[in-house]
């Protein structure tokens, strides 16, 4: 095993020079990656973790047409591991494109009421078994691709100001009145 940087967004290997750019795959379903075209050889083979210390989803007012941000974290503020999934892709001048993606699942009871999916988080027990070059069977892994417990994890609304990818600074983590 070994930490390196991958493109977010996974590029299937059969992807044509000419479609590159439709490919944006930033998450796969944990119930069916196994068996779409786009994940099902990388599910099989090339596993690997995410690092985060959270996650964002957005949450539509009552109103409807404004979105606010939430930002998820463990209780205990220790980084922790995204289910993920990665592929190389070869262009045609025989350059390697590195990428990834994430696994989703069902939320469980504290990202439920902002979202209807949440990231595979991994218990690090499973990390091993997870990352295994092995080729394993998909209903091996699916014990480990359930929503994290609820008990162990936090929520708050954030300031807008993440919603802009130049902002990259503490103030898009920081606890926010609005809503």
């Amino acid at each position: 095993n070994h930490l390196d940087f991958y493109r977010w967004g996974l590029i299937p290997s059969w992807t044509k020079a000419d479609n590159l750019g439709k490919f944006n795959l930033i998450n796969a379903r944990s119930e069916t990656a196994a068996e779409k075209s786009s994940f099902k050889n990388s599910f099989r083979r090339r596993r690997c973790l995410v690092l985060a210390d959270g996650f964002y989803e957005w949450s539509k007012s009552t109103a409807g047409n404004v979105k606010t941000p939430y930002y998820f974290t463990l209780k205990d503020q220790t980084p922790f591991a995204f289910a993920g999934l990665w592929e190389i892709w070869n262009s045609p001048e025989g350059d390697l494109l590195k990428s990834a993606c994430i696994l989703t699942t069902t939320p469980n009871e504290v990202v439920k009421p902002v979202h209807n999916r949440m990231p595979v988080i991994l218990h690090p027990e499973n990390y091993e078994t997870w990352l295994s070059p092995i080729e394993g069977k998909p209903e091996d892994f699916q014990p480990y691709l359930k929503p994290f417990p609820g008990n162990l994890m936090q929520a708050y609304p954030v300031s807008p100001f993440v919603n802009s990818p130049k902002n990259n600074s503490p103030q898009c983590i920081q606890a926010s009145a609005f809503l």
